[in-house]
C-alpha cells in the first residue's frame, strides 16, 4: 500500500474519530451546560467546551458507535433529540439543587434576612446569604457521595439505553419525567425549611405578645436581634441533619435521570 492511499486511510478514520466524538458530545455537552456543581453558568465556557470534548472523547471508546450520518433532515432530527435527552437529565440535577435555594429563601423570610443578598453566578441573580449557603452544603454532599462519577455513569447507561439515533418510543413519558419531579424538588424544600421556619414562627409570635404586653417594647430593635441569634443556632443543629435528606433528594434525582431514557 503506497504512501498517498496509507494518508488517506489514516485522514478517514481520523473523520470517523471525530464524528464519533462530536455525536457523544451532543448529549454530554447538553447535559454539562446546566449540571449544578460541574457545569453551569459558573463555569467560563472555553473550560467547558474543552471538559465535555475530553469527556466524549475518553467515553467513546466504550460507548455504541453512532450510526452513519448524511445532511439530511433525519440528521438533524438525531441531533435535537441528542440534546434533549442530555438537557433533560442535567435539568433534573439543576431541579434538585434549586430545593437549595428555596429552602434559603424560606428561612431568610422568618430570620429577617430576606434583605441580605449576594450575586449567584450560577444563575446571574441576586440571591439570599442562606440560599447560598443550603447551595454550598448541596453542592459538598454531591461531591462527598461521589454523586459526579455516578452522572458520568449515567450517562453512559443512557446511551445503552436510547443509542443514538434510536428514536424515542414514548414521548408523553419523556415530557412528564420533569413536570413529575418538581413537586418531589418542593415538599424536599419545605421539609428542609421546616425546623427553622417553624422556630422562628414561634419567635416572632413571643415577641408579637411581649410588644401587645409591654408596647414600650420596641418589637424590631428586640425581634430582629432574636431571631437571628436562634435562626443560625438552629442552623448550626440542622447542617448536622441535612446528610439523610439532601442524599435521599440526589437518590431521588437519579431515579428521574433514568426515567428520562426509559
Amino acid at each position: 500500500m503506497d504512501t498517498v492511499t496509507l494518508t488517506t486511510a489514516d485522514g478517514l478514520n481520523l473523520f470517523g474519530m471525530l464524528a464519533t466524538v462530536l455525536w457523544h458530545a451532543i448529549r454530554i455537552g447538553a447535559a454539562i451546560q446546566v449540571l449544578p456543581a460541574i457545569g453551569g453558568k459558573g463555569i467560563p465556557v472555553r473550560a467547558r467546551a474543552l471538559f465535555v470534548l475530553v469527556l466524549a472523547a475518553a467515553l467513546s471508546g466504550v460507548l455504541p458507535a453512532p450510526p452513519p450520518a448524511a445532511v439530511d433532515a433525519v440528521t438533524a432530527l438525531n441531533v435535537l433529540r441528542e440534546y434533549a435527552i442530555g438537557l433533560a437529565i442535567g435539568l433534573v440535577f439543576k431541579l434538585a439543587f434549586e430545593a437549595a435555594v428555596l429552602a434559603g429563601e424560606f428561612v431568610s423570610q422568618g430570620m429577617a434576612l430576606s434583605f441580605a443578598t449576594m450575586t449567584d453566578p450560577v444563575n446571574q441573580t441576586q440571591a439570599p446569604v442562606l440560599s447560598t449557603w443550603f447551595y454550598l452544603i448541596f453542592g459538598l454532599v454531591f461531591f462527598s457521595l461521589n454523586a459526579h462519577l455516578a452522572v458520568i455513569q449515567l450517562l453512559v447507561e443512557s446511551y445503552r439505553a436510547q443509542p443514538i439515533g434510536k428514536p424515542l418510543a414514548d414521548l408523553p413519558h419523556f415530557l412528564s419525567v420533569l413536570p413529575a419531579f418538581f413537586p418531589t424538588v418542593l415538599r424536599a424544600a419545605v421539609l428542609l425549611s421546616l425546623p427553622v421556619t417553624v422556630a422562628m414562627l414561634a419567635v416572632n409570635t413571643v415577641v408579637g405578645v411581649l410588644s401587645r404586653a409591654a408596647p414600650q417594647l420596641n418589637p424590631i430593635q428586640i425581634g430582629m436581634p432574636l431571631a437571628l441569634l436562634v435562626g443560625l443556632a438552629l442552623l448550626v443543629m440542622l447542617a448536622r441533619e441535612l446528610l439523610d435528606p439532601v442524599q435521599a433528594l440526589f437518590g431521588q434525582a437519579f431515579e428521574a435521570a433514568r426515567a428520562v431514557t426509559d
